[in-house]
C-alpha cells in the first residue's frame, strides 16, 4: 500500500529546495574591486597620429596660427617684470595701456573719467621681447579671461592700497597714483591722485581686473567698493587693440614709489 501523504511530503520540499536554488542562481554576481594599477605619461611622449584627423585639422590650425603670428607693433627694448624693485617697465606698461584704452568707455557710457589703474604683478605671466609684438605676445602674456573693472572707492581705501603696495613689497602695476615714501622705504609720507593729494573723502573711480576687485591677492580693501562697473573688456583684448594702436611699444620708466 502507498503512503499518499509521505509521497506529498516529499514532492512538497523537492519542490521548495529547487525554487531556492533557482533564486541563489538568478541573483547578479557581485563584482569586488581587489587592485588598480596606474602608468604614467610624459606629456612628450610620441604617439601614433591618425593622416586623416591632421589633414582636417590643419586648414584651421594655419589659420588660427597666421592671426596669432600677425604683427602688431614693435616692441625695441624688452618689457620684463622682473627687473625693477618698486616698478618695472612692463608693469607700467599694463597699467598705463590698460588706463589709456579703458577711459574713454568709461567715459561714453557712465559719464566719468577713471582716476587710477592698479593691477597686480603676478597677473603678468611673460616678458615682451625686443623685436616684433605680436597677437601671440598679448595671450602669452595675459593668458587668463580676466576683464576690467571701475570701482568707485573713497580716498581712504586708496591709503590701504597704497599700505598694501609697501607691505607687499611686489612691483604691482600703477598708473594715476604717486605713493611719496620716506628714507627707510616704509612709511608713507604723501599719495597724490593726478598730481594732486590724495583726499580721503572723496569718491574715486579705481580701473583694476575683476580678480582683483573680488579680492585677489589678498586685495581685500578693493570689495569696499560702493558701486562696481563692468566694462566687458578683456584686459588681453586691451593689449592687443593697444598694439594695433601704435606703431612702437613706448619703455615706460616713470616711478610711482619715490624716495624722498
Amino acid at each position: 500500500m502507498v503512503n499518499v501523504k509521505k509521497k506529498k511530503y516529499y514532492l512538497r520540499y523537492f519542490v521548495i529546495l529547487l525554487t531556492f536554488t533557482l533564486i541563489a542562481s538568478c541573483k547578479s554576481k557581485i563584482n569586488h574591486l581587489y587592485e588598480i594599477q596606474g602608468k604614467q605619461i610624459n606629456i612628450n611622449e610620441s604617439f601614433e597620429t591618425n593622416a586623416e584627423i591632421d589633414a582636417f585639422v590643419s586648414p584651421y590650425k594655419n589659420h588660427i596660427n597666421k592671426d596669432l603670428d600677425s604683427v602688431l607693433a614693435y616692441n625695441p627694448i624688452t618689457q620684463d617684470k622682473s627687473k625693477g624693485k618698486w616698478e618695472t617697465n612692463i608693469g607700467n606698461l599694463f597699467a598705463e595701456t590698460t588706463l589709456l584704452m579703458s577711459n574713454p568707455i568709461f567715459l561714453q557710457r557712465e559719464n566719468k573719467t577713471i582716476d587710477i589703474c592698479i593691477l597686480n604683478h603676478g597677473g603678468i605671466r611673460a616678458v615682451i621681447p625686443k623685436g616684433n609684438v605680436t597677437t601671440r605676445t598679448a595671450y602669452e602674456i595675459m593668458p587668463f579671461e580676466n576683464s576690467v573693472v571701475v570701482l568707485e572707492l573713497k580716498g581712504k581705501v586708496l591709503v590701504e592700497l597704497a599700505n598694501y603696495i609697501i607691505l607687499d613689497k611686489k612691483p604691482h602695476p600703477l598708473a594715476g597714483i604717486n605713493i611719496f615714501l620716506e628714507k627707510d622705504e616704509k612709511s608713507i609720507k604723501r599719495i597724490e591722485i593726478n598730481k594732486q593729494p590724495l583726499d580721503q573723502n572723496k569718491t574715486y573711480y579705481v580701473l583694476t581686473s575683476d580678480y582683483l576687485a573680488n579680492g585677489g591677492d589678498n586685495m581685500n580693501f578693493l570689495k569696499s567698493s560702493s558701486k562696481n562697473f563692468d566694462l566687458d573688456y578683456k584686459l588681453r583684448n586691451v593689449f592687443i587693440d593697444y598694439f594695433k594702436r601704435v606703431d612702437t611699444i613706448p619703455n615706460l620708466t616713470e616711478p610711482k614709489i619715490i624716495i624722498e
